[in-house]
């Protein structure tokens, strides 16, 4: 109603009450009872304050209107201001405003660049995680420490074929492999895809460097499969007295990438080179035509002895169960052949600024919530596992855990680590995030990123599940860099991540108990879990109780 019009409204009720006699209508106290001082008022848009001046003149002049009108404009009033105060749709509405999360970012990521444990670079992206949490408003912050089992970094790794014909091949060390000292001469063996029977018809390959053929990668599955088939590839290499392994790149036009195949931190057992898909086809042409094919190598790695590495963490402390609590988490270290800005700034900076959204709209969850950045998720999920082994004595009271790892392509749910007892619980929960396509959940069991050992000691899980969008062509490589990141998707990102994870922290109950040894053991069997835990030789610690969750 226009302010002219409400003028106009109350000279006219003026002048009846003075033209007549008016009954008094009398009013019980406790039906319009509106109390300014509530906490629920504030922050009312100003329609709705107007609306609540007006209400009460109209009560405290006592114009003619009967009861039953009051109460219905009483009930719209309230209706409006529950939903106003719905507490996801102000955490998403929040999230979506402007904030530091792209500056956040770019500092991050162009400035600092790509971050390995052991760094200047991680150590600064450490000290950019404490900043960013104390200014986002966490309740408080801090970092824990963890050891990982050895240093390394890349030295000039080169390799040239020098028979029968002579170039230079584009070639970058795997991460976490020994140093090899420079050869000359060597010979190269095509050994296929790797497999036993492609062994057997390499022939003897003692002193080579072995040349593994890939297929260009397009889909998770084929990432996945390139991780899954790499600890086969190296035994039968060690078993055999290869010199070295030559692993041809996934992704085409000489794109070089960094993976390992460390599990613990550990130095791997061979030398391993990526090389450039274009320049292992023709090695392996020259091969398949029946020519020699020879090579100079070199890989100067610099490997050490122990490194501290740090975990950063930002907290909001819950306001009724406050020892109980969610944690949202994504991994703050990079390999650094590009700048770790999909794989995973973007999801660092999404953490940040969710506890942001939350702190900003001035909610208190009843549990409490721990936003975390681990370090040594690249080098085999080493921060995450040593959180959950220094916090294990408190588990019970964790109440979930979600983590974000996929760079920015669309968010269409969660996986829950096969725990078909917590759907119809979690269900409730996503249902604001039907907004953004963003609600379904699937009963599988994700493993290679940070939710692992909590899923493995039993805590309730939540793995964001995202389109490929632009992430596979540029996961570990030279292309991840800030531009590739979609920031109108991220700031999607940041408001599911913040309203998934107030609700799991708000729920009058936790949406399902930590399970025991035998429950997760067969939550595994069922989702063929414990089929990849055996392939990465993981299994008999698992069994022995010397990884996860042991009674």
């Amino acid at each position: 109603m226009a302010r002219d019009s409400v003028s106009e409204m109350r000279k006219a009720i003026g002048e009846k009450q003075a033209s007549e006699k008016v009954s008094q209508v009398v009013v019980p106290a406790h039906v319009f009872s509106l109390p300014a001082e509530k906490p629920m008022l504030a922050g009312l848009t100003p329609g709705i304050s107007f609306a609540l001046s007006l209400f009460r003149d109209l009560i405290s002049n006592a114009i003619l209107m009967r009861i039953v009108k009051l109460r219905l404009l009483l009930l719209m009033f309230l209706a409006a201001l529950a939903s106003a105060q719905n507490p996801a749709d102000q955490v998403i509405a929040e999230a979506l405003k402007p904030s530091p999360l792209e500056s956040n970012l770019q500092r991050l990521t162009d400035q600092i660049g790509g971050r390995v444990p052991g760094t200047l670079a991680m150590r600064q992206a450490v000290d950019w995680g404490v900043a960013a949490f104390k200014a986002a408003g966490a309740d408080n912050v801090h970092t824990e420490n963890f050891t990982i089992p050895a240093s390394w970094g890349e030295g000039f790794t080169r390799m040239s074929v020098s028979a029968p014909e002579k170039f230079d091949v584009r070639v970058v060390s795997m991460a976490w492999a020994p140093a090899l000292a420079a050869h000359q001469d060597v010979p190269i063996v095509d050994v296929g895809e790797g497999k036993p029977e492609d062994f057997v018809k390499a022939g003897n390959v003692t002193g080579a460097l072995l040349l593994v053929h890939s297929n260009e990668m397009s889909t998770w599955d084929d990432l996945f499969a390139e991780y899954l088939r790499a600890p086969g590839i190296i035994l039968r290499a060690v078993q055999a007295n290869a010199l070295a392994i030559a692993v041809q790149s996934t992704r085409p036009h000489d794109l070089l990438y960094r993976h390992t195949d460390s599990l613990q931190g550990e130095i791997a057992p061979i030398p391993m080179v990526l090389v450039a898909r274009e320049d292992a086809g023709r090695i392996a042409r020259l091969l398949a035509s029946g020519q020699k094919v020879r090579a100079d190598l070199a890989i100067p790695n610099r490997v050490g002895g122990p490194i501290t590495a740090t975990n950063v963490i930002g907290e909001i402390r819950g306001n009724e169960k406050p020892n109980e609590f969610v944690i949202l988490g994504a991994h703050l270290d990079s390999w650094e052949l590009g700048t770790g800005a999909l794989d995973n700034g973007c999801n660092a900076a999404l953490v940040i600024d969710a506890l942001r959204a939350i702190k900003t709209a001035g909610l208190r969850p009843r549990r409490s919530i721990r936003f975390i950045l681990f370090s040594g998720e690249e080098e085999g999920l080493l921060g995450s596992h040593a959180y959950a082994i220094a916090h294990r004595a408190e588990l019970d009271k964790a109440a979930a855990v979600i983590v974000f790892d996929s760079g920015t392509g669309k968010v269409t749910g969660f996986s829950v680590g096969g725990r078909k007892d917590v759907v119809d619980a979690a269900n409730n929960l996503v249902s604001p995030l039907k907004q953004f396509d963003a609600a379904t959940l699937k009963t599988t069991a994700e493993w290679g990123t940070d939710h692992f050992d909590f899923m493995l000691e039993g805590v309730p899980t939540f793995v964001a599940e995202q389109e490929e969008a632009n992430y596979l062509i540029n996961y570990h490589a030279m292309s991840d860099t800030f531009d590739k990141v979609d920031l109108l998707q991220l700031k999607k990102h940041v408001a599911e991540a913040a309203a998934f994870t107030f609700g799991l922290a708000n729920a009058s109950e936790r949406v399902g108990p930590r399970l025991h040894h035998a429950q997760i053991e067969e939550t595994m069997h069922e989702t063929h879990l414990d089929e990849l835990m055996k392939t990465f030789g993981m299994w008999q610690s698992w069994q022995d109780g010397k990884w996860g969750r042991p009674d």
